[in-house]
């Protein structure tokens, strides 16, 4: 899922600014590496909920922006990426 936003081209939206794919997956990462270490997310959705969606700081919550694309909230575009990554798996398993 954060390799999909350091590959996508999208801008990341922190804080008032805006930050490239593979910014964004490295601030995430750090983000990730908290909550495990606290063991407060133990699901993706966990994470995205409690880490990925906004900021701890400010409050404010995290965009995603691909292209001219009207920005959405990252909550929603890791959940999408979420739920692509986890169909393309169900795909490739044996029937």
């Amino acid at each position: 899922m954060l390799g999909r936003l350091e590959s996508s081209g999208c801008q990341f939206k922190r804080n008032s600014s805006w930050h490239s794919g593979p910014e964004a997956r490295a601030h995430l990462l750090r983000k990730l590496d908290y909550v495990e270490k606290n063991a407060s997310a133990k699901t993706a959705e966990e994470f995205i909920a409690l880490a990925a969606s906004k900021s701890s700081i400010t409050g404010q919550a995290y965009l995603v922006q691909c292209a001219k694309q009207t920005p959405l909230a990252s909550a929603v575009w890791l959940q999408q990426q979420l739920q692509e990554m986890r169909i393309a798996d169900q795909a490739k398993l044996p029937k």
